[in-house]
């Protein structure tokens, strides 16, 4: 795995100071490439593997990070459909390892995509080639919609908090994004927080919970809810909406598409959670 920090000589300004300008070491977010490649699965050339995708990340949990993405692209949804995943060879100028490339081996009942992704996919982007809503609702193989989980206000409230006291990157660089996926007890009242990922992707982090799920047996992620630490876009409720999770929250603002997402495909989503406040723009009846 590579780094996940790295130290930098910085200049800092402080205005009005008796030593306004200074020389000190700032710890930033690594952001690397990682290629994912598709081997094995349904016709696949004896030996070969597709080039997919490739996105930028944060190196570490690479393995969550690839079956995730898998499964928001709908190419896998259970355990079983990917049988392995490794490092491919892939060096720097010094000769080192870099980390940098996934193959992902594939149950040959699975169907290979037709060609590779061929989108290029910033840390900022998600799927950005996505044509419609209603192309998530026909590769969906999770739907959250018939998921009477229930939540209290005080819960959905405590969550952003609770997120940010597992944030070990965070509080290093101030760089990165967090999602936590939190099992919710039988009462609403109450959650245990069971999986949590950083990247400098607000998508990769999702996709590193999904990822995890999906490595563990656990999908779909019924009586759940992720709580994210940026905004709630498109691609972060088609994801969750993929992995079968009922609640999204988020402590920014939610986008129009993200909201008309939601509510088509049967996601609670939360906006603007601050501690005592919070707004839900679909699935209000989940909040008790």
């Amino acid at each position: 795995m590579g780094r996940l920090t790295q130290r930098r000589k910085v200049v800092k300004h402080v205005l009005g100071s008796e030593h306004p300008v200074r020389t000190r070491e700032d710890v930033l977010v690594v952001e690397e490439p990682l290629e994912i490649r598709l081997g094995g699965g349904a016709g696949a050339a004896a030996g070969g593997a597709m080039s997919y995708s490739v996105t930028m990340r944060t190196p570490g949990d690479d393995f969550d990070l690839v079956a995730g993405f898998l499964v928001s692209e709908g190419v896998v949804w259970e355990k079983g459909q990917i049988l392995a995943e490794r490092f491919c060879a892939g060096e720097d100028e010094d000769g080192r390892q870099t980390f940098n490339v996934v193959e992902a081996q594939l149950h040959p009942g699975v169907a290979l995509p037709e060609t590779g992704r061929n989108v290029y996919t910033s840390s900022s982007c998600g799927i950005c080639g996505t044509d419609s809503i209603e192309s998530v609702r026909r590769s969906g193989h999770h739907s959250p919609a018939d998921d009477d989980v229930r939540l209290t206000p005080e819960l959905v409230a405590s969550l952003p908090d609770r997120l940010r006291e597992g944030q070990a990157l965070f509080s290093k660089t101030g760089g990165v994004h967090a999602a936590g996926l939190f099992r919710v007890t039988e009462d609403g009242a109450d959650a245990e927080l069971v999986c949590l990922r950083e990247d400098v992707g607000r998508h990769n982090a999702v996709d590193k919970v999904v990822g995890w799920a999906l490595r563990e047996g656990r999908l779909p992620l019924r009586g759940t809810v992720l709580q994210v630490s940026g905004r709630a876009s498109f691609e972060l409720v088609q994801k969750a909406a993929m992995a079968g999770i009922p609640v999204l929250a988020a402590v920014s603002a939610p986008s129009s598409l993200a909201a008309d997402l939601a509510e088509t495909s049967g996601v609670t989503l939360v906006g603007f959670s601050r501690g005592t406040s919070f707004n839900v723009y679909a699935g209000h009846s989940r909040i008790t």
